[in-house]
């Protein structure tokens, strides 16, 4: 990532999430690419006790713009949100679920 703020922050809470973030991620980054902004990706990992953890490092050493928080234990999604939010650096933050039930285009 460059030394410029991000201009999209995307808010990511996940709690025992293995089986989704990658095709969350797979399907989240085209629709980011076609903005031609910066942005950030946030997933907060919510005490998940699968591989969610694991697999958001994967996917953090694979994308430089990919950013993951690990909570200490589930704290729930409200908190997780807030956790991401007040991490964020971007000038427009979006909340979304890894589930795909809201697409991401």
């Amino acid at each position: 990532m460059n030394a410029n703020p991000p201009v999209i922050s995307i808010i990511c809470p996940c709690y025992n999430e293995q089986d989704t973030v990658a095709v969350f991620t797979e399907t989240m980054l085209p629709e980011l690419a076609k903005t031609e902004l910066s942005y950030e990706l946030i997933f907060i990992n919510d005490g998940s006790r699968d591989q969610t953890l694991s697999k958001l490092k994967d996917l953090q050493t694979q994308h430089a713009n990919i950013r993951v928080i690990n909570l200490a234990r589930n704290f729930g999604k409200e908190a997780a949100l807030t956790a991401g939010i007040d991490r964020s650096k971007g000038q427009v933050v979006v909340p979304i679920d890894v589930d795909l039930q809201d697409p991401p285009s």
